[in-house]
């Protein structure tokens, strides 16, 4: 029978080469093309921002980067997909809906601190408020005015219960002393559909899912739900510009991936995504539909992922927002 010493020996060895051999299957990594999930509707921001991404990722990692759209259950149903993988080469367009809300809101399938890492930050773009043409307002004094002489009567979309468009527009409530009914849909793109065509009359969407809707003329944008005016729209002011205080809301994104997925894989896709924004293209395209991008580490990205969480758990306790 082998001595203690000698099945010690026997067990390192073991536990060696299964490490070297784990280094060396993320050194060959990828090996075949990638599924970026996003959890909404083709055409929403989360989608624009995640082929923004792809399109530049796929060739830094030599494959395809495939943008697989798997809407609902505000952005967690890509999460949770995400989450259960084990093919090692799926990844997920996360936003602060899904990774910072939802876990407060929803009963979650997936643990959203264990079974998913921050990998790569990307940026974040500010929800902006904006009404259908045929309402008649153009000022956000104006808009007050009319949902306080029709309380419950006026309707905003959202991109699902849950959703910075959801809290931007609750917060929009108290702060303006107005009652106005929420429509969740099954994210910004039909929800964006019924705004245009009057089904709906306002929404707190995201820059990147609006704005070119905006410049179409097919949306009137009132403000902006940031401290400072966005770059894209420079002459919609913010909403404590327009007199209601205290709405604050940018929905941000970034990669996450599968917690089993060997560090050095985390750290090859968070370098490349590194590279990509740094390219000109890249900042423009991101730019052209509202993005504002800041530099993070893995690190960094992690404390912010917990920093957020935080402070949505609290913002969302202390205002009694709940699923209807």
């Amino acid at each position: 029978m082998p001595s203690t010493r000698a099945r010690f020996r026997a067990l390192s060895c073991v536990l060696a080469c299964a490490a070297s051999l784990g280094a060396a299957q993320a050194e060959d990594w990828p090996t075949r093309p990638l599924r970026m999930l996003v959890g909404s509707s083709p055409g929403g921001g989360t989608d624009a921002m995640a082929r923004a991404v792809a399109d530049k990722l796929g060739p830094a990692l030599s494959t395809t980067v495939v943008v697989e759209n798997k809407p609902g259950a505000s952005n967690t149903l890509a999460a949770d997909a995400t989450a259960k993988s084990t093919d090692g080469h799926t990844m997920v367009m996360g936003v602060s809906t899904a990774h910072a809300i939802a876990p407060y809101l929803y009963k979650l399938a997936y643990d959203n601190g264990r079974d998913l890492v921050p990998v790569a930050y990307v940026g974040a773009v500010p929800n902006v408020l904006v009404v259908n043409n045929e309402l008649g307002v153009k000022t956000v004094a104006e808009l007050v005015a009319l949902a306080r002489q029709q309380p419950g009567k006026l309707n905003f979309a959202s991109s699902g219960a849950g959703s910075t468009q959801h809290i931007a527009a609750e917060l929009f409530k108290e702060a303006s002393g107005t009652f106005i009914t929420h429509i969740p849909y099954r994210g910004s793109g039909p929800a964006l559909v019924d705004l245009m065509a009057g089904n709906v009359q306002m929404s707190f969407d995201t820059l990147a899912s609006v704005l070119p809707h905006i410049r179409s003329g097919k949306v009137r944008a009132l403000a902006v739900a940031s401290a400072r005016r966005s770059a894209a729209l420079p002459q919609v002011p913010t909403l404590a510009e327009a007199g209601v205080k205290g709405v604050e809301m940018s929905a941000w994104y970034g990669i996450y991936m599968p917690a089993a997925t060997p560090r050095n894989v985390q750290e090859r896709v968070q370098a490349e995504v590194a590279r990509l924004l740094e390219l000109p293209d890249s900042q423009a395209r991101l730019a052209a539909i509202g993005a504002e991008v800041a530099p993070m580490s893995q690190a960094q990205f992690a404390a912010f992922h917990q920093a957020e969480n935080v402070r949505y758990a609290e913002l969302i306790k202390k205002r009694g927002i709940r699923i209807d």
